[in-house]
């Protein structure tokens, strides 16, 4: 019986300690699974958002430094000091 108990415990396919692995694995999945769920709601905040051409344009402007044809952009970057 106690062979049998570790054989079943240890060295089958089944074993434990393959299903340990397995359970850990899932939580990890779980996790990055709410993770993305989070941030796809985010994105889809993002984008209902960007459906005003102002929100569109201030986007653009904030993130990719773009312009107009008659517009210059200072980008001015100021060192810290800890």
């Amino acid at each position: 019986m106690l062979i049998f108990g570790g054989w079943m415990l240890f060295l089958d396919s089944n074993s434990w300690l393959i299903h340990r692995e397995l359970d850990e694995e899932v939580d990890k999945l779980e996790t990055n699974k709410e993770y993305y769920k989070k941030e796809i709601s985010k994105d889809k905040a993002t984008i209902e958002k960007l459906n005003d051409s102002f929100e569109l344009e201030s986007y653009a402007r904030q993130h990719y430094y773009m312009k107009r044809a008659n517009e210059d952009i200072y980008i001015i970057h100021y060192d810290t000091v800890d």
